[in-house]
């Protein structure tokens, strides 16, 4: 089945709510417009990969801090916390992958947190 990313990041605007677009091998696609701030957390198990498709990210980590720019992409390894965010107002189109398994926001609950994330 063909996807075309763009098309579907068209077909919402929650933020910081992942939409599901594709699974394989026990992995998850993603698709997550994001704006502001987020939450401290980790994920015990699960590594993620954040590709930028619009915009900078900014991931913070406790010793350092990142800017993922459209075209890049940053993993963040397992057990290590981070912090993404976005500058300016920014609205962020993030394409994700990580396992199947991964709780939005590791062990935090957070009002930002969704538990039940939807296909596209």
């Amino acid at each position: 089945m063909v996807n075309n990313i763009l098309k579907k990041f068209e077909m919402f605007d929650e933020l910081w709510t992942p939409k599901i677009i594709g699974e394989l091998n026990g992995q998850y696609v993603k698709l997550a417009k994001i704006k502001d701030e987020f939450v401290w957390h980790s994920h015990e198990n699960e590594d993620e990969l954040f590709m930028i498709f619009k915009g900078t990210l900014v991931m913070e980590f406790r010793d350092r801090v990142e800017r993922i720019q459209e075209g890049e992409m940053i993993v963040v390894p397992k057990g290590v916390e981070h912090f993404p965010r976005t500058e300016n107002g920014e609205i962020v189109w993030v394409l994700l992958f990580e396992p199947m398994e991964t709780k939005h926001t590791g062990q935090v609950q957070h009002e930002k947190t969704v538990n039940d994330q939807q296909w596209l």
